[in-house]
């Protein structure tokens, strides 16, 4: 795809704030010169929003004040005005009641920054999972030129010789405890050795999923998305990044322009081939819905089927994202789909031209890392997208971090009607349950939890774990971490909190599961189903005031991406009145 820019010079959207001597355009240069910038800085150069999610309490990006410094060595040098934006980010390690709660409130609330503010164009700095999708809904929502510089993976970890994935190995020695396998103290001492530097997850849990997926869509520079927090190529990248929005706000080059159903269907591909997080499916559903795009579970399920898990890395794998960079990243991902026709080769992307340009020279220096098709994880490794009368909008499953034998299965339920429920009973040597059942897990959803928090891959109980069981079957209307594992269904809509089928299930229900055929049905007959229904009535809590009650009230389903219903569509980003 070739891209025109527009015509040069043209009249940039900050000049409406500081150009000519108007008693409005001095007040506004005025108080920003207060920071000792000179005259020619309002000349009409193009003033690049830095929107840094950088907070001591979202320890992902905790180095990424220092990163931004490198963005604005680029704009100065192309020739902008860099100026520097702290905006809501939302911890995946400290907000409560769930992060994915304030995805929402963060992209509204930026969204907002970026069209009230004298900006020409934003550089995305993300990395904590939820801080990539709410810029990203954001930069959609507003479509001025953006692009997306990630903070980059934390270096591999380390404990007794094993290489130790942050996330994915937390879940593993807490079960390891349970099972009588790890001691409490070694569980302790295990603790710095998984997260040992600046960073996000080194698994391929959801950030890496959203910044590889930020990538894909051609929102970020090639290369982007695998390399280290503390690798010197990242303040690279960031700098490059830096220079490159300047150019982007002179051709201006929009997201709407780079995010196409092109783009997104690369996206998706690329999401099997890496064995990418379950997250990555609501929040590029959101996404495609800030951009006006008709995206759907279905396109996921279609597109993603017979594509091949290719990277192998922790949770699907045994790799950590240290080592995929030093393989070559994601443009050989691409590269390799692109050469099985799985590529929409001419999708435009931040640099101005078709991601294959990007891509096609791309070598793999290790294929233990980033594998042949002959060796994949698993033949499909797309997300596949279960139906029936149990989930009739639909249920996800990530089929390269199952268990094959647990692919096909009748099993009886055993339900918790919510999350206190099951910390309630799960230990109980009395709870009547053996590793041939289905765990069920009741008002988790977007309403119900409230926010969906990631509690979908529920621990075991430690009676089936004593016996050296691994895996159940788990289904619930939750989330669950990118870095986890198992046979877990999730996303199950409608939701238990609105009355969808889920909320009925009773504990001794049969349920069968047949993943191939893309089923997930409760054996109980119709009229019996219609009956639970309409005796059905909400026990979640509901909020009656603040942001909670606006996110209950307004928050759609997790099958359309869980964005508030009058946040969906691009509304622009003119230029308001002044009011001085």
């Amino acid at each position: 795809m070739s891209f025109k820019p527009a015509q040069w010079p043209r009249k940039l959207r900050s000049q409406e704030w500081y150009g000519g001597t108007s008693r409005d355009a001095i007040y506004h240069r005025g108080w920003l010169r207060n920071q000792g910038y000179p005259d020619d800085l309002f000349d009409g150069r193009p003033i690049i929003g830095i929107l840094n999610t950088w907070s001591d309490l979202t320890p992902c990006n905790g180095h990424l004040r220092e990163l931004a410094e490198k963005v604005k060595a680029g704009v100065w040098e192309a020739g902008g005005f860099p100026v520097e934006v702290p905006v809501f980010s939302a911890s995946e390690n400290t907000f409560r009641p769930s992060a994915m709660m304030f995805r929402n409130l963060a992209a509204l609330s930026i969204e907002e920054q970026i069209r009230g503010q004298p900006i020409d164009g934003c550089v995305l700095m993300v990395g904590c999972d939820k801080t990539t999708p709410s810029l990203l809904m954001a930069a959609a929502s507003c479509d001025l030129p953006s692009i997306v510089v990630t903070g980059g993976p934390m270096l591999n970890g380390w404990f007794q010789g094993e290489r130790v994935g942050a996330g994915t190995h937390l879940w593993r020695f807490s079960e390891a405890v349970k099972a009588g396998e790890m001691t409490q103290e070694e569980f302790v001492e295990a603790e710095a050795a998984v997260t040992r530097s600046s960073g996000t997850c080194n698994t391929m849990g959801t950030a890496s999923t959203m910044a590889s997926m930020a990538e894909a869509l051609g929102m970020a520079l090639s290369g982007n998305a695998a390399i280290p927090a503390v690798d010197s190529r990242r303040r690279v990248m960031a700098q490059l990044t830096g220079r490159r929005i300047v150019q982007m706000v002179k051709d201006d080059l929009k997201p709407s322009d780079i995010m196409t159903r092109d783009a997104f269907e690369n996206a998706i591909r690329t999401n099997g081939a890496i064995g990418g997080s379950t997250n990555a499916v609501i929040h590029l559903l959101a996404v495609a819905g800030r951009v006006g795009l008709d995206l759907d579970l279905d396109d996921w399920d279609r597109l993603g089927r017979d594509v091949a898990t290719i990277v192998n890395l922790q949770p699907s794998g045994e790799y950590l994202m240290e080592e995929f960079f030093y393989a070559g990243g994601l443009p050989v991902v691409l590269k390799r789909l692109g050469e099985a026709g799985l590529l929409n080769r001419d999708a435009l992307t931040v640099s101005g031209g078709a991601i294959w340009d990007e891509v096609k020279d791309s070598v793999n220096w290790n294929e233990d890392v980033i594998l042949p098709v002959e060796k994949a994880l698993t033949d499909q490794g797309g997300i596949a997208v279960l139906r029936g009368n149990l989930a009739p909008d639909g249920a996800v499953l990530k089929p390269s971090a199952a268990s094959r034998h647990l692919l096909q299965h009748r099993g009886r339920a055993v339900v918790f009607e919510d999350i206190d429920d099951y910390k309630a009973k799960i230990a109980d040597d009395d709870l009547d349950i053996d590793e041939t059942c289905i765990m069920v897990l009741k008002n988790c959803g977007p309403r119900g939890y409230p926010g969906m928090a990631e509690v979908g891959n529920m621990g075991l109980p430690p009676k089936v774990l004593k016996k050296g069981i691994t895996d159940m079957i788990r289904v619930s209307d939750a989330r669950m971490s990118g870095t986890a594992y198992g046979t877990v269904i999730l996303h199950t809509s409608p939701e238990a909190a609105v009355g969808g089928p889920l909320a009925v299930v009773r504990t001794g229900d049969m349920i069968d599961v047949d993943v191939p055929a893309r089923k997930l049905h409760l054996d109980i007959s119709e009229e019996e189903l219609t009956q639970r229904l309409e005796a059905w009535a909400p026990t979640h809590e509901r909020a009656e005031s603040g942001y909670l009650w606006l996110h209950q009230t307004h928050v759609q389903g997790a099958d359309t991406g869980a964005d508030l219903d009058f946040l969906k569509g691009c509304r622009g980003a003119p230029v308001g009145k002044d009011s001085h």
